[in-house]
């Protein structure tokens, strides 16, 4: 299947770009509309073959799309060598992945600290587990509302709206955030993932650090607004959305593009920026890496805080979770051959698929990692 998106974004380096879509708990992908974007990285990967020949991995749908590229390359780089994804969710990814059922966990949120990364160490035999990110996406914040066509939001007014401080659409903060223009006089309906979501982790670490004195309700998989309606994956929220008038929800770009929702623009303090691969771009460059070593977790909190002009800030990444060591011999040759393909001859159809391949300078890091698996 294909993604429909135009295009995105990682630009960790000057014209570098990427993207990519969200995270869920259901399994379907949206219908895709090919795009072009930055140029895939130079395979320069030495790919051995071999091992484990039905690898088995689970968790965001966000990268479900990729996937499906990446598992296509892997089998014409190394023929009989298999891996099923099951794009189950982020949280499901981290608990198969730390039950043992799964060689490689999928999510849009690096493993917790505490009782996540303990159960991985336990799962990789007293071994820690790396993030590894292999793709970035924007997150939209689409909506419905009949008699307008052009919503700009600020930070602010975001998380007064998904903590239930702003009720409806002709509300002042929203008319003045949209230059003195009052929307429809109808109430806003919130529509929130219902299931454990890296993309509604995302969500509320950005609004944290993009309006930390409005939203005050913390992060996690689980939407702590308090507020609206729940809907079971990224395809369930893209369908409620659509459905009524006078909704706004938070969903990955692709799936706002299928579904052909509005989509706002975003004020962080410099105007009012469009969700575009250039946009997305611009925010990316921000990302800071905060893992040690080989551990490539993000700290995305500058992104997210970001007032540049013409950046769109509301990015996420998803990562492959793996073992540093304690797999045994054959899962770790197949685990690192699969990763090897995915970042170097995976990344070559990504962008007629509505992704962009992943910037020289990070797929290098990506690379070295993946050969110190053990």
């Amino acid at each position: 299947m294909k993604i429909k998106r135009h295009g995105a974004l990682i630009s960790l380096m000057a014209a570098g770009a990427l993207a990519l879509t969200a995270c869920g708990s259901d399994q379907n992908t949206p219908q895709s509309g090919g795009n072009s974007g930055a140029p895939a990285p130079t395979n320069t990967a030495q790919v051995e073959c071999g091992g484990k020949k039905s690898l088995v991995a689970e968790g965001s749908s966000a990268q479900k799309g990729a996937m499906d590229l990446f598992i296509q390359a892997y089998g014409a780089k190394c023929a009989g060598q298999q891996l099923a994804y099951t794009p189950s969710g982020s949280g499901n990814g981290v608990k198969q992945f730390t039950g043992g059922v799964s060689d490689i966990g999928g999510s849009d949120s690096p493993l917790k600290e505490g009782e996540e990364t303990t159960k991985a160490t336990d799962r990789c035999k007293s071994n820690p587990a790396w993030n590894l990110p292999l793709v970035f996406g924007p997150v939209a914040v689409a909506y419905k509302l009949d008699g307008a066509t052009d919503v700009t939001l600020t930070p602010d007014v975001l998380a007064k709206i998904f903590s239930g401080q702003v009720k409806t659409w002709d509300d002042a903060a929203i008319t003045q955030a949209n230059g003195g223009k009052a929307l429809p006089s109808k109430p806003i309906t919130v529509v929130y993932r219902g299931d454990d979501s890296g993309t509604t982790d995302n969500f509320q670490l950005y609004l944290g650090a993009a309006a930390p004195s409005s939203w005050t309700k913390g992060a996690g998989k689980k939407f702590n607004g308090g507020v609206g309606q729940g809907a079971q994956g990224s395809s369930g929220v893209a369908d409620a959305l659509g459905a009524a008038d006078g909704t706004i929800g938070y969903v990955e770009w692709s799936f706002a593009q299928d579904k052909k929702l509005s989509m706002a623009k975003i004020d962080s303090g410099a105007g009012a920026v469009e969700l575009t691969a250039q946009s997305a771009a611009a925010a990316i460059k921000e990302a800071k890496t905060k893992g040690s070593g080989n551990d490539l977790q993000l700290d995305l909190k500058a992104l997210y805080a970001t007032k540049t002009a013409g950046a769109y800030p509301l990015v996420l990444a998803t990562y492959e979770i793996v073992c540093s060591k304690g797999y045994d011999a054959d899962t770790a040759k197949a685990v690192k051959a699969f990763l090897t393909v995915a970042a170097t001859d995976g990344q070559q159809q990504l962008a007629d698929a509505g992704y962009v391949p992943l910037p020289q300078e990070f797929q290098t890091k990506l690379l070295d990692a993946i050969k110190a698996i053990a």
